[in-house]
């Protein structure tokens, strides 16, 4: 994927024969694949689902159904935080899969075993798949009000007239917010929560501890071929989090169009002084080894005195999901010195 790692597709990232098949399923014919069986790991009582499901996503839009869902899709980050939540969707879209077969980090705990895969890159996604699957409920993130994460422009009516969509905005918010509507939604479908009170303790203890390192000036990157992204914080969830909460994270002093991050040449990746740098480690990003060959990069201080350490760009929106990636950032922070 070209272009720049934070940008909208890249940080961030109908045939005749479709218009046949939503017929098919509107009419009960076919098979749903397997699956996952079934989007919730606890049933809704008949009495709950008679009741009929309400829930009114970031778009205000309000989804208003007969019965509780119980086939739910989702993008990547979504289906990972409900999964935390107890929530077991049918299918996931985005990347999930890495080359060698694994599971991709930004999947997090979904057993990609269990689910069907729409789509693992930008822009891919079967809808033929998709509506075989004859699902109750496709849900998504959001960095731009209303633009589905990951839901291809070209095939976007047709998706929607399938089953109602539900959007979860990442863009502004704290990761508080983000994990609270997540939480939410996977009440609303009837989901356990089991585990949810010890990994919300985890999180909320590894968050105080937060406030300890506030004088220590961090880089938050990611690495390109070509260049090199300084983040925005106030543009994502994470960063958002760590600032309220007590850290010094670096805020470019212009950033492209768009308002997610700086890009520097290589050459310039010494604009901003850091004591710690903490780089991206999406698949898409340069890995540390990579960054390191480039000469000024090399010679940062934070670099020289290895206070590098990685940034989990997207753990999961769960309370599993950031107990695990503050706990392992505040073990990196105990290791870094002030170096101006």
């Amino acid at each position: 994927m070209s272009g720049p790692v934070f940008a909208r597709r890249g940080f961030l990232a109908a045939t005749a024969g479709l218009a046949a098949a939503l017929t098919l399923s509107a009419c009960g014919g076919g098979t749903p694949a397997a699956g996952g069986g079934g989007a919730t790991a606890s049933a809704a009582p008949a009495s709950t689902a008679a009741q009929g499901w309400t829930f009114t996503d970031d778009r205000d839009k309000k989804l208003d159904l007969p019965e509780r869902p119980s086939r739910v899709v989702a993008q990547v980050g979504a289906a990972a935080a409900l999964w935390d939540f107890g929530v077991r969707p049918v299918a996931v879209f985005g990347p999930h899969k890495l080359a060698d077969g694994s599971r991709d980090p930004q999947v997090g705990n979904v057993d990609i075993a269990e689910v069907e895969g729409l789509g693992n890159v930008w822009d891919e996604f079967n809808v033929e798949k998709y509506i075989s699957l004859q699902p109750d409920l496709l849900v998504s993130s959001m960095y731009v009000k209303g633009d589905l994460w990951y839901v291809p422009a070209k095939s976007k009516e047709t998706i929607e007239q399938v089953a109602p969509t539900a959007g979860v905005m990442l863009t502004g918010r704290s990761a508080t917010q983000v994990i609270g509507k997540y939480e939410e939604l996977a009440r609303s479908l009837g989901a356990d929560l089991q585990g949810v009170p010890e990994a919300k303790a985890r999180m909320e203890a590894a968050t105080r501890e937060l406030a300890a390192f506030k004088d220590l000036k961090i880089l938050m990157m990611s690495g390109g071929a070509d260049a090199m992204w300084v983040v925005n914080p106030p543009e994502y969830p994470d960063i958002v989090h760590l600032t309220e909460n007590g850290l010094n994270i670096v805020k470019p002093a212009k950033v492209d169009d768009g308002g997610f991050f700086q890009t520097l040449s290589w050459e310039n990746a010494d604009t901003y002084d850091a004591d710690v740098i903490l780089y991206d480690t999406r698949t898409q990003s340069l890995k540390p080894e990579e960054m390191l060959k480039k000469p000024t990069f090399a010679k940062l201080p934070a670099v020289k005195a290895g206070q590098f350490y990685p940034w989990r760009a997207e753990a999961p929106f769960s309370y599993q999901g950031y107990a695990t990636f503050l706990e392992e950032l505040v073990s990196n922070l105990k290791k870094a010195k002030k170096l101006q």
